[in-house]
């Protein structure tokens, strides 16, 4: 089999450790966003696309109209990045998802629009060095609007929880699972704190395999809050994030990769 990766950074340590299991009976070949060129004219078998920038999604587009598995869909992955279109489609599937207001800028935001505090704002769009805080008064959030004034934004109303973000992740339907001290706690984010999957509050585990069927996505991040007594609410969905430090998620990139290259265009899920 020919296991293609959409990415600039072949080096990222999930996607290396991935290679390295095909290796020894697979090629394994980079197809580089940042590179000229269009999609190669005799594309692999699957692509696992781990990036999001508008000439990746281009690429994995082009090559899915060849009929060319990718992994996430150009669409799952676009979808993933407005987090507007995030939450309508949550909260219409009933997920537990935060409710979530948008504006046009963060500067029409301050302008006057009654919010309740403390409140949780982020660019409407992810990208790296998007904007994620915690706003508790209309003073706060103008010092906030000053920095980022055409930005555009969702805002949600702060969840009060235990400071740690339970960072769930899945691979097809296996489900790995971690603790991180939220980037919003008053000490600021910390490492990474490892957490067995069967520690998770009952149902947790399906409740992130439904989101990703929600959302068709095969290799995805779901960060949850526990609000009380194991109360799960989602804040955020991410298109094949990092999932760094799992053991048993390189191997297990490696068999969606390969079940998704012997199904075709219309394997897994």
């Amino acid at each position: 089999m020919r296991i293609g990766l959409i990415t600039p950074e072949p080096g990222h340590p999930l996607l290396a450790a991935t290679a390295a299991l095909l290796a020894p009976d697979h090629a394994v070949e980079v197809l580089d966003p940042l590179a000229p060129g269009d999609a190669p004219r005799s594309p692999a078998d699957v692509y696992l696309l781990k990036s999001k920038t508008p000439r990746a999604l281009g690429l994995a587009r082009d090559l899915e109209r060849r009929g060319v598995p990718v992994v996430n869909s150009a669409a799952a992955t676009g979808l993933c990045q407005d987090r507007t279109e995030m939450a309508e489609l949550a909260l219409r599937a009933g997920l537990p998802f935060a409710p979530t207001r948008t504006f046009d800028s963060l500067a029409a935001c301050a302008s006057g629009a009654p919010l309740a505090w403390p409140a949780v704002v982020k660019s409407r769009f992810s990208h790296r060095g998007d904007l994620v805080a915690r706003v508790d008064d209309p003073v706060g959030l103008g010092k906030l609007a000053a920095d980022w004034p055409r930005e555009p934004v969702v805002v949600q109303e702060f969840a009060p929880n235990d400071g740690w973000d339970h960072k769930l992740w899945a691979i097809g339907d296996q489900v790995f699972a971690a603790l991180r001290r939220s980037e919003l706690s008053p000490e600021g984010r910390g490492p990474t704190r490892p957490l067995a999957v069967d520690e998770l509050p009952a149902g947790w585990a399906d409740l992130v395999r439904r989101a990703g069927a929600v959302f068709s996505l095969d290799v995805y991040g779901v960060d949850i809050l526990d609000t009380g007594d194991g109360t799960p609410l989602i804040v955020d969905i991410n298109a094949f994030p990092g999932i760094r430090g799992q053991a048993g998620a390189p191997r297990a990139l490696a068999a969606l990769a390969l079940g998704r290259a012997a199904g075709g265009a219309d394997g897994g899920s």
